[in-house]
């Protein structure tokens, strides 16, 4: 009987430590998965000027853009880190010319304000604010650019 019991101790022991490695495992997922929702949606806001709406059944996302985008640089940064050692052995030496982040983002909200200009002036609505709004930019890329 004392055999009985203790394989079933040690059964429910090995339950447990099951358990705990896999709330663990599905948290650490979650979180994977929550970084990559919003990377995405910050990419998808820098892009096309909008946001994603979560599906209906989720309604706790609350997540709302910094205005100036330095939460997706320090996430980005602590990977490279950790993978920087092994791709240094492997990898050749990344190009020297990189272009600055500034710039590249105002290349963007150009592009993105000169699309909703373009859409504005083939619906005929008033587009005065978007010319101002696409030459603000030109202006600010041009600073940027000196």
């Amino acid at each position: 009987m004392a055999d009985i019991i203790s394989d079933y101790q040690k059964w429910k022991q090995q339950g447990e430590d099951l358990r705990t490695q896999a709330k663990h495992a599905m948290e650490s997922r979650f979180r994977e998965l929550l970084v990559e929702a919003v990377a995405i949606a910050d990419e998808y806001r820098a892009d096309f000027g909008g946001s994603l709406k979560p599906p209906s059944p989720v309604t706790a996302f609350r997540y709302k853009a910094s205005p100036h985008g330095k939460g997706k640089k320090a996430s980005k940064a602590k990977p490279a880190a950790k993978a920087a050692p092994a791709a240094k052995a492997s990898a050749p030496p990344p190009p020297e010319a990189k272009p600055n982040p500034k710039i590249a983002g105002l290349q963007k909200r150009l592009a993105t304000a000169r699309k909703k200009l373009d859409d504005a002036k083939a619906a005929g609505t008033p587009s005065r604010a978007l010319e101002d709004r696409v030459y603000e930019i030109e202006d600010e890329l041009k600073l940027a650019g000196s």
